[in-house]
């Protein structure tokens, strides 16, 4: 949904009505997650993906009708067996879609809530799935404020209560209430869609690896910043448009950032001077990922230096080191790519094994 609200936005800034479709359940190996979603729009105009294309054309026509009938409805896709041309996944799961009609009447708070993520200001959308309430009304969740409802007064107090815990884990979840928002019944189902601010990936080294690294994690989401204590090589110009660049001394430029559990770090300084006090303030805090580029003899030598520090074991077990995955990198862009495989291996608990020596599911249920 992220990558496609800036034409959203534009459509229902110019009063266009439009059918939207969100993935709000799947179950096996279902190829997209919660959250994704699909629009038609002016002149048949698609944008995004809610199964990688095996029921995008039924999607498309589904959307139509309800913009077409002004009534959102609720459509679940499977794998059937019986029929080998029937729409469905043929990766053997299900998904369950939301597909409502939105515009500026129905979802008058559509506009601020695309301008809120593309601010990066965080914000949860909680819309009606099933049940006695309207299907497909949407409250808009902020930490200071909300918009639109449900239908009952009850049920937006308990939402927004669950939309702002949500919102402060990032998470996106479906929720059951009683008509009037009771937490013990479940006759209405809401879909909790949150839009935390991207994760940070903190680079650290202004060289040529770095600038394949920042490339790359900009192409992820995360909202990338290079930092290095050399300014002839921290100039914007070497690194993409998004990229924000910092000229400082990497470990105080961390001591004063603040990290949370998704939080990426990348040590490609490949100095001790820099190295060592930085990895010294980066395992002593929240992050995802903690990754330092060198060779063994580099990775081994540091490792002594960090344990005479006062770093213990626990602390030292979180350094990726050497970073990156075995692929057999050579070139800037190669290496990014392995230190991306590995991130992701790690976000989802992947082996990094090729998918032809492994068994069971490809896409396991996120835990």
């Amino acid at each position: 949904m992220r990558e496609i609200l800036p034409v959203l936005a534009r459509w229902h800034g110019a009063g266009v009505p439009f059918g939207l479709a969100t993935v709000v359940a799947v179950s096996r190996s279902a190829p997209r997650g919660p959250g994704a979603a699909m629009a038609v729009g002016p002149d048949d105009e698609v944008v995004g993906s809610v199964s990688g294309g095996c029921v995008e054309g039924a999607v498309f026509e589904l959307a139509q009708e309800v913009v077409a009938g002004g009534e959102a409805r609720l459509e679940t896709f499977g794998y059937s067996d019986a029929d080998a041309f029937a729409v469905g996944l043929t990766c053997g799961g299900e998904i369950t879609l939301l597909v409502r009609p939105v515009t500026p009447d129905s979802d008058p708070a559509f506009g601020a809530v695309a301008a809120s993520v593309a601010a990066g200001e965080p914000v949860t959308v909680a819309t009606v799935v099933d049940g006695p309430a309207p299907r497909g009304a949407t409250l808009a969740v902020w930490p200071d404020g909300t918009d639109g409802t449900l239908g009952a007064s009850g049920l937006d107090v308990a939402v927004t209560a669950d939309a702002r815990g949500e919102l402060a884990l990032g998470a996106s979840v479906v929720r059951h209430y009683g008509p009037h928002g009771e937490r013990r019944e479940d006759a209405v189902t809401v879909f909790l869609q949150s839009f935390a601010p991207p994760p940070r990936m903190l680079v650290f080294g202004a060289i040529d690896y770095a600038a394949a690294v920042a490339r790359i994690g900009d192409f992820l989401g995360y909202r990338v910043t290079v930092c290095d204590a050399r300014p002839v090589f921290a100039t914007p110009k070497r690194f993409p448009a998004a990229v924000e660049v910092v000229v400082d001394w990497p470990h105080r430029y961390l001591a004063g950032t603040e990290t949370d559990d998704r939080t990426v770090i990348c040590v490609l300084t490949h100095d001790p001077k820099f190295d060592v006090p930085l990895l010294q303030e980066a395992l002593r805090r929240p992050a995802a990922y903690i990754g330092a580029m060198g060779s063994r003899k580099t990775h081994d030598e540091r490792r002594a230096r960090l344990t005479e520090s006062g770093l213990t074991d626990a602390e030292l077990s979180r350094l990726r080191s050497p970073l990156g995955l075995d692929l057999g990198a050579r070139t800037p862009e190669e290496v990014a790519v392995s230190v991306a495989a590995e991130i992701v291996a790690l976000r989802w608990g992947g082996s990094g094994a090729p998918l032809t020596t492994t068994a069971g599911a490809i896409h396991p249920p996120a835990v």
